[in-house]
């Protein structure tokens, strides 16, 4: 567990190093110039649009749900709130936003296997989705780039890093829906107590899968939801006095966050994230600082909007260990 937590922390650093190098090569003044363009108000603006994006996202994953399974919308938005906010705030990767995602909806009622099933299925939905976003982001990329060899390489690893996505992708796919035995019994050998919760896991995955038209709906409201959080992004280069269009700001934001895909292992994609905007922002022909301003905003906002959604949550495991507690002294009385 240490060597882990230590690898982390080593892996952290360097790409907080890395974010420090293309702010300090493209100018730390010019960088914080930009970013501060905002002010309040903006910055309050592209908090606000971010909040309004959960909507949606818990949507996706509510649609999955089997029959029988129903719980409101809600549950699954506050739970889609915590799984991001812990990704994005706290030093955990993406799998770990996922575990206490799960925990949020079992909170509220969900049963463990639907939660841990739904959000599963909620993710591979969402890597599908990023498939033809990241497509049309390479599309416009081969448009719009100039001819130049820096251009022409980025390209060309853009277009393997798709081919892998969709590899990747397929694969996932395939051990979710005929894989997870294999998982189960490698589970059970190890855990044996965990036996019931596995098997449940396993046939909640089977009821999902069966219905074809859930998984695409949940596709299609994500590939909503990437094309959207574009738009936030285009608002902040709007904000930032950068007059970058919409289809421009599409190229970058998908292709960025195909390099935070990537990075998954990286804690927040520290360095990752910065290093492909101060790439990709030039060959559309908007300023390197202009894309760092954007990285730094969108860091900010994460910790503003997660923070407080971390505390709730918090509470809300506080309050249910006080009431469990309280409910064990009560029988212990008796």
């Amino acid at each position: 567990m240490r060597r882990v937590k230590a690898r982390v922390v080593i892996v952290a650093a360097l790409g907080l190093a890395l974010a420090l190098y293309f702010i300090g090569f493209v100018g730390v003044g010019a960088v914080f110039s930009a970013a501060a363009t905002v002010g309040w108000g903006g910055f309050a603006i592209l908090c606000l649009y971010y909040l309004g994006l959960f909507p949606l996202l818990g949507t996706a994953c509510w649609v999955l749900l089997p029959d029988g399974s129903r719980s409101r919308v809600r549950v699954f938005v506050w739970a889609r709130m915590v799984r991001d906010a812990a990704t994005d705030v706290l030093p955990f990767s993406q799998l770990g936003g996922l575990a206490l995602g799960a925990r949020a909806a079992i909170l509220e009622g969900v049963r463990r296997p639907v939660a841990f099933a739904s959000l599963i299925v909620d993710v591979t939905a969402e890597m599908l989705a990023q498939i033809p976003y990241i497509a049309c982001g390479l599309a416009i990329l081969c448009v719009r780039a100039p001819r130049t060899s820096a251009a022409a390489s980025l390209t060309v690893i853009c277009i393997m890093g798709l081919a892998l996505a969709v590899a990747a992708g397929a694969l996932f796919l395939a051990l979710q829906r005929y894989g997870h035995g294999l998982i189960g019994k490698f589970a059970l050998r190890l855990l044996p107590a965990a036996a019931a919760a596995t098997a449940g896991v396993g046939d909640t995955l089977d009821a999902i899968y069966r219905s074809r038209a859930r998984v695409a709906l949940s596709a299609a409201l994500h590939f909503g939801g990437w094309i959207a959080s574009a738009a936030g992004a285009w608002i902040a280069f709007r904000l930032i006095g950068s007059h970058a269009d919409l289809a421009s700001v599409v190229a970058i934001e998908s292709l960025v966050g195909a390099a935070r895909s990537a990075a998954v292992i990286i804690p927040h994609a520290l360095g990752v994230q910065e290093a492909a905007y101060a790439l990709l922002a030039p060959l559309f022909g908007v300023g390197a600082e202009f894309g760092l301003a954007v990285s730094l905003l969108k860091r900010a906002r994460d910790i503003a909007v997660g923070l407080p959604i971390l505390l709730i949550w918090q509470a809300v495991e506080g309050r249910r260990a006080l009431a469990a507690g309280l409910e064990g002294d009560g029988i212990d009385r008796l």
